[in-house]
């Protein structure tokens, strides 16, 4: 077996991931769509914006992010557990403006080298991710020291009793559709060894750009 193919292989936790969006990947942008009309689309254009030359992007799903890179980046390698949700990137992928490779990959488990990537991406992925701080710290590992790591993710409400229910309904979405809502993503990104450098909050989004922390000596 080679580095490439051991790398891929998911975790179980995370091949019970796959199966929940194997099963709603051909309603995933019917029931995403109110999210996108009350301001996601516009999040994803900002955070997206960032992006620079050889781009991952993890959990590329449907494609929705596809048409909104920038001129700046020069290739997008599209990464996404979930084989239905990548069939249906395809058609997107061929119409974006920059071209687009797509894998079949757990972000846990990158077959990536080290400091590969000048950027990496992800939005609205480490809610559902089954140990959030392990893929986040494989995108330290294949961004380049100088590169960026640019999240779009919903986060824990911070009002106590919204917190309270985010921990109560997130078991049943988990199954159902495949995120937590009462994910800690900002906590998450520093465990994994990322610095934040620029933060924007909006209830409970948030638009994040991190680098990396160099290694302890």
């Amino acid at each position: 077996m080679t580095y490439r193919e051991q790398n891929a292989l998911p975790t179980a936790d995370q091949s019970s991931v796959a199966r929940v969006y194997d099963r709603v990947a051909a309603v995933y942008d019917l029931y995403s769509g109110p999210m996108e009309w009350m301001g996601g689309r516009r999040r994803r254009v900002r955070v997206l914006g960032r992006a620079r030359g050889n781009v991952l992007e993890a959990g590329v799903g449907t494609g929705l992010n596809l048409d909104h890179y920038p001129a700046a980046v020069e290739h997008v390698t599209g990464i996404d557990i979930s084989s239905r949700m990548l069939a249906r990137a395809r058609g997107r992928a061929g119409r974006s403006p920059v071209p687009v490779d797509l894998q079949i990959t757990d972000v846990e488990r990158l077959p990536f080298e080290d400091d590969h990537f000048d950027t990496a991406t992800a939005t609205c992925v480490f809610c559902s991710v089954a140990d959030p701080v392990r893929g986040l710290r494989e995108l330290r590992r294949v961004v380049k020291p100088a590169g960026r790591v640019l999240l779009l993710e919903h986060v824990r409400p911070r009002i106590g009793l919204l917190g309270f229910l985010a921990d109560l309904v997130s078991p049943l979405t988990r199954r159902l559709f495949g995120p937590a809502v009462n994910r800690r993503t900002e906590r998450n990104v520093e465990a994994a060894g990322l610095h934040i450098v620029d933060v924007r909050r909006d209830g409970v989004w948030r638009e994040i750009e991190a680098r990396p922390l160099p290694e302890a000596s």
